[in-house]
């Protein structure tokens, strides 16, 4: 399986409008991928707080008509990053998208764990409530959006709904970009998942980005990283590596307890 991690630089110098066509144009360069994938709030920045409502859009506004379409063009699965969604009867969302190589709509994911601590994203948007899967041919990817990577029962509610390649949105900053790696890893070892982890680059609102997106192995092994710039990062994994070291490493078989959250695939 053949991976595309697109990290996107997030500069106030360049309008939505224009970055939004200039990711669209990348996408529809990574024709031959089998999957894409974006990093969080890449048309508005992370940290641009005062952005989220002015640049907010429903869930099948601009961001979503763009990505349908390069996914289409591109003939690719896409992770679409997550945009802020505004739902007409309700609050904000940090929402993630994932299209078909048909350019069709395959999940949305709201973001559960909103950073913050009642400040920013916790108190201007809306928690997501579910679990997100998504069946591709090769593989079921695990939906998951920045702050959650620090929140390990997510994940395993995923490894419990099928997941075996946990995708990672994110838009986080330079000043903790050691525990990006870390939980990365981490979080790979202990559901004995691949993980793609795809972050910004740039500065928003005055807060320089990680960059450093990673590719992890279920063994935790890194099979690619970013550096700090804009950047694609192409990958080739086999899906079949988790099974097969599930079965080798047969660790989730002696979990002991457990959180069932409500899961939609």
């Amino acid at each position: 399986m053949r991976a595309s991690v697109i990290q996107i630089a997030v500069n106030e110098d360049e309008s939505v409008e224009a970055r939004r066509r200039r990711v669209a144009a990348t996408v529809r360069e990574q024709a031959g991928a089998d999957l894409v994938v974006l990093p969080e709030l890449w048309t508005t920045g992370a940290f641009a707080y005062e952005e989220f409502g002015r640049e907010a859009e429903p869930l099948e506004g601009p961001t979503y008509e763009a990505m349908a379409k390069a996914a289409s063009d591109a003939g690719v699965w896409l992770h679409a990053g997550s945009i802020p969604e505004r739902d007409p009867d309700g609050p904000l969302y940090n929402t993630s998208l994932v299209f078909s190589p048909s350019g069709d709509l395959a999940a949305a994911y709201r973001k559960i764990h909103r950073f913050g601590f009642d400040q920013g994203e916790a108190v201007l948007m809306g928690a997501g409530s579910e679990l997100v899967t998504v069946r591709l041919p090769a593989t079921t990817l695990g939906l998951s959006t920045c702050y959650d990577l620090r929140f390990p029962e997510l994940y395993r509610g995923l490894v419990d709904a099928g997941a075996e390649t946990l995708v990672v949105a994110a838009g986080w900053p330079e000043r903790r970009r050691s525990h990006w790696t870390l939980l990365a890893q981490a979080r790979a070892v202990e559901n004995q998942s691949f993980v793609l982890a795809c972050a910004t680059a740039g500065t928003h609102a005055g807060v320089p980005q990680a960059g450093h997106s990673i590719v992890v192995d279920p063994w935790g092994e890194v099979l690619a990283q970013a550096g700090a710039g804009e950047e694609v990062l192409t990958v080739e994994f086999d899906p079949g590596k988790v099974a097969a070291t599930r079965e080798q490493f047969p660790a989730l078989k002696d979990r002991m307890l457990g959180l069932q959250l409500p899961h939609r695939p």
